[in-house]
């Protein structure tokens, strides 16, 4: 994965349920090769049971800034 293209959904500054709803719109348009970094300021627990069914992995990291980023791919 480290070749894959990464699109960036910065969604910290965002309320509830705005960040679901912005990665969920923006999920369909990954194509092969492609991934998405969503960064957010909370550990999107909600999401991940979302990406398993719908066929994307994914991996969380916590940034230095104490931020969560969330790699999505297929």
């Amino acid at each position: 994965m480290s070749s894959a293209v990464c699109r960036v959904l910065d969604v910290r500054d965002l309320e509830p349920p705005e960040p679901m709803e912005r990665v969920l719109d923006a999920l369909p348009e990954l194509v092969a090769g492609e991934r998405l970094c969503m960064i957010h300021r909370r550990e999107p627990y909600p999401l991940y049971p979302i990406l398993r069914r719908d066929g994307y992995r994914y991996e969380t990291s916590l940034t230095p800034d104490g931020d969560y980023q969330i790699l999505i791919w297929r």
